[in-house]
């Protein structure tokens, strides 16, 4: 096949004759090479051009499906800028798929990650399992989806560290979305050691309920966990919405230590 694609190159350029000489061919071939460079710029030119024509057109479309169309569009502009000028410096677009064709296999399989993630690409824009701005573990990391490009997912850590996943990490395996339903449940274990339970539930409710970030609805809750010679621990949960989950798990952990060591001291003084 690569005597084929060689000929194929040459086969435009017409070999000296007594009519044409070697300044002739030198010529053609530039002004060839000349063509090419100036497709070449202005497929650089229209990609900006339909980059922002779509940004400009799909500005009411949200941001995770917005960037993945104007990737794809800018992408698809290059192919045909690149599919043009091969083909006006003589390498016909059917010689080009032979050959990549006769090292299908090698190309293929060096091709299969990054198909795999286009497509995984297309599945997440299609079934949408998160959003732009939606707090999301998967494929070993956790952070704020900034956005899904043509072949990875854009991720913002809470230390603020930008991270690059690859699409089919994320769509291949298990994805837990924290904010898609607008509330988290705080859930914690409190050691209560060898106080009365009745009581301690008690107040530990009081704790909790007045605080600005708890909802009303679902009330917060406080169950026994486990009891043993040495301890008890209960279960305390209470709602909020889910942007503020951080927030309140460690406030209220803070508030609760600072209220049982306050107790203790009382007890100790007694």
């Amino acid at each position: 096949m690569l005597p084929l694609f060689l000929a194929q190159v040459a086969a435009p350029t017409p070999s000296p004759t007594t009519g044409q000489s070697l300044s002739d061919i030198a010529l053609q071939i530039l002004l060839k090479l000349l063509w090419a460079v100036g497709i070449l710029i202005l497929t650089r030119i229209g990609v900006n051009l339909v980059s922002h024509t779509a940004r400009r057109l799909l500005i009411q479309v949200e941001p995770i499906l917005r960037k993945f169309f104007i990737q794809a569009s800018e992408f698809l502009t290059l192919v045909v800028g690149i599919i043009a000028a091969l083909n006006v410096i003589g390498i016909q677009t059917t010689t080009l798929v032979a050959v990549l064709g006769a090292a299908g296999l090698a190309i293929g399989l060096a091709l299969q990650n990054t198909l795999s993630h286009f497509a995984a690409g297309i599945m997440l824009i299609a079934f949408r399992p998160f959003e732009a701005g939606d707090v999301i573990e998967g494929a070993g990391v956790a952070g704020i989806v900034d956005s899904v490009g043509i072949f990875s997912t854009t991720i913002l850590t809470p230390d603020h560290i930008k991270i690059i996943v690859p699409n089919n990490n994320l769509f291949s395996g298990t994805l837990k979305n924290l904010t898609a339903m607008g509330t988290r449940r705080v859930d914690l274990e409190v050691d209560i050691g060898d106080r009365p339970i009745e009581p301690t539930i008690t107040h530990l409710l009081s704790l909790v309920q007045p605080h600005p970030l708890v909802l009303n609805t679902p009330k917060p809750t406080c169950n026994v966990a486990s009891v043993s010679r040495e301890k008890t621990v209960l279960y305390l949960r209470s709602w909020c919405a889910a942007e503020a989950y951080e927030q309140l798990r460690s406030e209220i952990q803070q508030i609760i230590s600072e209220s049982l060591y306050r107790q203790q001291q009382d007890e100790n003084e007694q």
